[in-house]
């Protein structure tokens, strides 16, 4: 059973409708008991980190997602604020994140020949992969995915980092950690690349 995680951040419906047309239902959920049977978790989510780390805090979830992550390595899909959660930190806010990866998460800052760039990184974009992985068979390279964000995330292991995306300059697009899996991207926005995706996810 895949659980997307309701902590009132992000739009559940469009995961949940994705993961029903590649035949792998979700269920929406923020009840701590249900997320303690799940075989795997998506943690999406859209808007400030601070309100972010607040809402699980608020509704006691940190504490069972921990354990279920950290314990009983349940895998995990963190999306876009998702995956800026599963960091230590970030330039965003004041509250410490999840710390599940050795990572923080900073604002895109661009030197003067970048400087017309735009913050937020809005729209299509392509991934340039870093690692083999099992996540990105039978996607035809190069895959194009959808973005919005002003803020990524930086690994201080290089050895988790999946994917590469170029806004100015490199930044992880997707990293891998243990059972623990984050993109910046929306899989469920992404069409056939995002269905592909979370498929392999799914399966894994």
């Amino acid at each position: 059973m895949i659980i997307i995680i309701d902590y009132g951040m992000g739009n559940l419906g469009s995961i949940a409708n994705m993961l029903h047309k590649i035949g792998m239902p979700g269920v929406v959920s923020g009840d701590p008991e249900i997320i303690a049977k799940a075989d795997k978790l998506v943690l999406p989510g859209v808007g400030a980190f601070d309100a972010g780390m607040s809402n699980l805090e608020s509704r006691g979830l940190v504490s069972i997602l921990n354990k279920q992550v950290l314990e009983c390595h349940v895998p995990i899909l963190g999306i876009c604020l998702g995956m800026q959660l599963f960091s230590k930190k970030s330039e965003e806010g004041i509250l410490p994140g999840l710390g599940w990866v050795n990572a923080e998460t900073v604002r895109f800052r661009f030197d003067a020949d970048h400087k017309n760039l735009k913050i937020p990184h809005m729209g299509w974009n392509t991934v340039n992969i870093c690692k083999d992985s099992i996540l990105f068979d039978n996607i035809k390279m190069p895959s194009r995915f959808y973005f919005v964000h002003s803020y990524h995330v930086v690994c201080e292991d290089q050895a988790d980092i999946l994917t590469k995306t170029v806004h100015g300059y490199d930044f992880v697009s997707s990293l891998v950690h243990a059972n623990i899996t984050s993109v910046q991207f929306h899989p469920e926005k992404s069409h056939k690349f995002g269905m592909g995706f979370l498929k392999n996810w799914a399966l894994s």
